[in-house]
């Protein structure tokens, strides 16, 4: 089904929300204070509009109350976000998303209504770090404080041993939901399946053992 969007601040993560939202065939109502960024986005976005979010009236006229997810993107102007998103929880919107710069500006938002805090710089660090730990690591998503999923390529001490034999869930106490290979990918991996070189695992689990599990099996020792 879909859905209308509207995103406002259109920096660097607002832009690319929008751009990809615009790929995937939604609606998209961009909205920012800066003339530029919004000539830039005329072409990408459903509506780019020049507009100061933290005044309801405004968002109002702009029919904001019929958008079903609003992105909260703005940059540095820490306050803005706050009033922005103040004025989206009085409007009602049935799901807002915001940006926070830091800790404490997301018990903020968390306090005043926000349904969804991210923090693209912190959160993409984590990525790129992991990354660069080893090139086995492919991506790292977290899904609570404590808890992630990481994709691995199964690295020269799981290659050719089962499930079975690496007993990963008793000795890590992560758990392998899922197995790829060339252009498949096994949901329910049988324990006596034997991992083979470009196989790559789909690990859930806690964060500290999400760590010891790379430390003692992905990442090559060189």
């Amino acid at each position: 089904m879909k859905r209308d969007y509207a995103v406002i601040g259109l920096g660097r993560f607002g832009g690319s929300i929008c751009q990809e939202l615009n790929q995937e065939g939604m609606q998209v109502l961009a909205i920012d204070k800066d003339e530029d960024k919004v000539n830039e986005f005329k072409n990408i976005a459903s509506h780019a509009v020049i507009a100061d979010s933290t005044d309801e009236a405004t968002l109002r006229e702009l029919g904001i109350k019929n958008i079903d997810h609003v992105i909260v993107a703005i940059g540095d102007n820490i306050q803005a976000s706050i009033l922005t998103t103040v004025v989206l929880t009085d409007l009602d919107i049935k799901k807002i998303t915001v940006k926070a710069q830091n800790d404490y500006h997301e018990k903020i938002l968390n306090r005043i209504g926000a349904h969804q805090v991210v923090h693209p710089e912190r959160d993409m660090g984590k990525r790129i770090a992991h990354n660069i730990i080893s090139n086995n690591i492919l991506d790292y998503l977290e899904l609570s404080d404590d808890h992630s999923i990481v994709e691995v390529k199964a690295g020269e001490r799981m290659r050719g041993k089962t499930l079975v034999d690496l007993d990963i869930r008793a000795n890590y106490g992560c758990n392998v939901v899922a197995i790829k290979r060339d252009k498949e990918i096994n949901v329910s991996p049988a324990a006596d399946d034997v991992l083979k070189e470009g196989d790559i695992l789909i690990i859930i689990g806690a964060d500290k053992d999400i760590s010891r599990f790379e430390k003692h099996l992905v990442i090559d020792q060189g």
